[in-house]
């Protein structure tokens, strides 16, 4: 297998972790460990998959194949250590990201998550863990924007360990119904929608109540 079909395999890895547990056993844990890591640690690889593959591992939790509590375990430490990587490179590089080309920054997706961030604060650590690609962004314009390094962990804990300890159990015992797994795509967009509707709301709820407020 060359570089290039891993990466696919690793990119669509809802639909081929069975094939990594057959071809490497137990070294698929390290896999997996290594694209959450990278996944939250490096926003050039904010494609790589996140809730699909817990979900999926939970899945195969369920069927014997991975151990649920290892796997736990060691997702939630990939999460919070490529968190804290990617919170270090924002603080390292600073406000120069907005003033300097970086080729290998999606702008438009760090603008985004910058405008996110100024609005809600360090719950946005907690809350971008369920939304895909701001996850990627959140600790890194965290570190952009000098949150205290006490603070960041506080947040970066607890979203890590709500998202790997949610997504792995619902997988693990809803992963194998058949209806489930054939529209998982369209699950983890409803549920993308969930946790991002109500804070949008919120944001809206704000900025009526400060037009409200400056009108009078």
């Amino acid at each position: 297998m060359d570089f290039v079909q891993f990466l696919d395999m690793i990119v669509h890895v809802d639909k081929t972790l069975g094939i990594l547990i057959e071809q490497y056993g137990t070294l698929v844990y390290a896999v997996l460990f290594a694209i959450i890591f990278c996944e939250t640690g490096l926003v050039v690889l904010f494609f790589f998959p996140g809730d699909t593959l817990l979900f999926i591992a939970g899945a195969f939790c369920a069927t014997g194949q991975m151990h649920l509590g290892l796997l736990i375990a060691l997702l939630v430490t990939a999460a919070i250590t490529g968190n804290t990587l990617n919170y270090w490179i924002g603080e390292a590089i600073g406000q120069r990201v907005f003033t300097h080309d970086y080729r290998w920054i999606n702008k438009d997706a760090m603008r985004r998550t910058h405008e996110f961030f100024e609005k809600h604060g360090g719950k946005t650590i907690i809350l971008a863990r369920f939304v895909p690609v701001v996850r990627t962004f959140a600790p890194f314009v965290a570190g952009i924007s000098d949150m205290t390094h006490t603070r960041f962990q506080m947040y970066n804990v607890t979203g890590a360990v709500l998202w790997v300890v949610g997504l792995v159990t619902a997988g693990y015992f809803f992963g194998n119904i058949p209806w489930i797994r054939d529209h998982l795509t369209l699950i983890v967009l409803i549920g993308v929608g969930a946790a991002v509707v109500p804070v949008a709301l919120g944001g809206i709820w704000k900025l009526y109540k400060k037009m409200t407020a400056r009108s009078a």
